[in-house]
């Protein structure tokens, strides 16, 4: 009995208790950084609830204007990469670009207090995607709702294009990849018209390919939806077409 006493207590070494001591601390560091992680999560997923509010009162406050004032005015292109979340920028040379303005806007403010504008809602009915449009991209903005990227005035001739988040909670275009050739994507402005537009093709480019951009769509009216994919590292591009 005396033997085993002495046994066990020979093999309790300086170097086992401090390897025991060095496992727990191994131990609560571990629980301490998931209950962290846990809590970011939560936080994010409460934050995003937070902006589909904003973006659902938006639409349901939204009241058209059947009379708009009608004035000429010219907006500058200078060509960025796609930003649904802003990385580097390739500049070129400024081109002004002459639009109508025959489409009413919605002002709001964001809770920092910067002035914004909605011009459109896009809708895709398949995939219960239906977001108010704000008229310009910032990582701010983004949060709240799909914004324009570049184009013409909603439904006007050109390729009126839109980018917006890919959240794993599927709000915003976090469902975009499941669209299929075909799909019906609607554009409505801020005077209550509509116009359908039909998917015609789908793919994925690097962030600094703007070529999804283009205006050149020989006289016919175009949308080009835009979001993250592949951990943020590319682009999902879908194009339609006008329905006539």
């Amino acid at each position: 009995m005396n033997q085993i006493l002495v046994t066990e207590k020979l093999y309790i070494t300086p170097e086992l208790r401090r390897k025991k001591k060095l496992y727990k601390i191994q131990f609560f560091l571990s629980v301490f950084l998931v209950c962290l992680l846990f809590s970011y999560y939560i936080y994010a997923e409460y934050d995003r609830s937070k902006s589909e509010e904003v973006s659902k009162e938006i639409l349901s406050g939204i009241i058209f204007n059947k009379e708009p004032e009608k004035e000429d005015t010219t907006i500058k292109r200078t060509d960025n990469i796609i930003v649904v979340a802003l990385d580097e920028i390739v500049e070129e040379d400024d081109e002004e670009i002459p639009v109508s303005t025959q489409t009413s806007t919605a002002q709001y403010a964001t809770e920092s207090g910067v002035n914004y504008t909605v011009e459109s809602i896009v809708n895709v009915p398949r995939l219960g995607i239906n977001y108010p449009v704000i008229s310009e991209t910032t990582d701010e903005l983004l949060k709240i709702s799909v914004t324009k990227y570049w184009g013409p005035k909603p439904n006007e001739v050109g390729n009126y294009c839109i980018v917006g988040h890919n959240y794993k909670n599927k709000k915003m275009f976090g469902r975009l990849s499941e669209i299929v050739n075909g799909d019906i994507i609607e554009i409505q402005d801020m005077n209550g018209n509509t116009v359908k537009y039909t998917v015609y093709d789908q793919y994925v480019v690097d962030p600094a390919d703007t070529s999804c951009t283009s205006q050149l769509t020989n006289g016919k009216r175009e949308v080009t939806l835009i979001t993250c994919t592949n951990y943020g590292s590319q682009r999902l591009v879908v194009k339609a077409r006008e329905v006539k």
